[in-house]
């Protein structure tokens, strides 16, 4: 019992260099590098993570989280994860990207688990055997990390591919092609051509406000982090987490009844239509909202927005071109085969899917939410 309380009174008297430590990587790293000027050539020019005793470990105060709903990028895994300089926080906002200050960097690394000891990689949302936040390099293969810096210019977008050896990452700032050989759960084998974004197309959805040209970041908001999250061996809600290691400031007290939170869209025990709004949320609503890269489209996907014509109900489309498969309106009540919205979500062509950029396949699931979500509709448009 005396272990216990001197432990707590640690962690009490100092809980932000407690909580860094528990990120801090087994074997020494040269401490995180922010890097104000030019373009590194190599991840690790950054100090972020290394690849050691098989596993990719996160240096001191790099801090892993997770979203409640994330984006779909062709079925990769995500490990996201953010820094700040000694004695920087970001400040807490309700509905947009918290305000991170200069010196920020927040990583993202998209990876697969493999598919026994071939090349081939698992179309999965099994975790089970990855290692947490600190991948299993063995069960894991590493596709790319992409960074967005908080310079005093503003942010910028730097992706790097990781080599074969899984070693490390180059800069690829014109973008990249991974072949992949993709397993899905259902034991069939496709072919993938993964496409690492260029920094332009990095840009086209990070430009949060089309007039101010604002980038910022995606995922670091309230209704995205307001979940809990596993902290070596310790759960705590993330935003809560955030406020107790200094990283953020201004959030409201117990974050999880008070701050904004999007449904799982995974998660069968929350509603349908909670479901469906924080998919269309996270996956469109960073083009589709009324300062965004598709504001002319007048169709605002973001949680929040009212459900009504803005949401594609009834909505005869402003300019989709090929895009409307012959379909009269976004979202046809209670008609998910006659609604443009569900067939552009359903299809991977160039020109018709969307969204347009970060994905090459069709994600089945997600499409089978949104055609439930329509059927589940009262049904009507007018005479239709």
């Amino acid at each position: 019992m005396k272990s216990v309380s001197v432990f707590r009174r640690l962690r009490a008297a100092a809980p932000l260099a407690f909580a860094l430590a528990l990120f801090a990587c087994t074997q020494s790293q040269d401490p995180v590098a922010f890097i104000d000027k030019g373009n590194p050539e190599h991840l690790s020019d950054w100090h972020l993570m290394a690849v050691q005793g098989g596993r990719l470990h996160l240096n001191a105060g790099v801090v892993p989280y997770d979203l409640n709903t994330p984006l779909f990028t062709d079925y990769a895994q995500k490990l996201r994860t953010v820094w700040m300089p000694k004695g920087q926080h970001a400040v807490y906002k309700q509905d947009d990207a918290f305000d991170f200050p200069v010196g920020t960097i927040i990583s993202k690394t998209f990876y697969y688990p493999r598919e026994g000891e071939g090349k081939a990689v698992l179309a999965t949302y099994d975790t089970s055997r990855n290692g947490g936040d600190q991948l299993q390099m063995s069960n894991v293969r590493l596709i790319e990390t992409r960074l967005l810096v908080r310079r005093a210019g503003g942010w910028i977008a730097l992706p790097y591919v990781w080599n074969a050896e899984q070693t490390d990452a180059v800069l690829a700032r014109t973008g990249e092609e991974v072949l992949l050989d993709v397993v899905h759960e259902d034991k069939s084998h496709a072919a993938l051509t993964y496409v690492v974004p260029n920094v332009n197309q990095c840009a086209s959805c990070h430009v949060a406000n089309v007039k101010s040209r604002q980038f910022q970041p995606i995922g670091p908001k309230a209704r995205h982090l307001n979940r809990d999250y596993t902290y070596n061996g310790v759960s705590a809600n993330q935003i809560d987490y955030l406020v107790r290691i200094g990283y953020l400031t201004g959030a409201p007290a117990q974050a999880a009844q008070n701050a904004p939170h999007n449904a799982n869209w995974r998660d069968t025990a929350q509603s349908l239509d909670a479901r469906a709004r924080a998919y269309l949320d996270i996956n469109c609503a960073h083009c589709h909202n009324d300062r965004g890269a598709a504001n002319t489209t007048a169709l605002h996907l973001n949680a929040g927005a009212p459900a009504d014509l803005h949401l594609g109900l009834c909505k005869p489309p402003v300019a989709a071109g090929a895009g409307t498969g012959g379909r009269s309106y976004g979202i046809m009540p209670g008609k998910p085969d006659d609604s443009i919205m569900l067939y552009r979500i359903e299809s991977a062509e160039t020109g018709i899917m969307m969204p347009e950029l970060g994905r090459g396949s069709v994600h089945k699931e997600g499409a089978a939410l949104i055609r439930d979500w329509i059927a589940a509709m009262p049904p009507g448009c007018g005479a239709n």
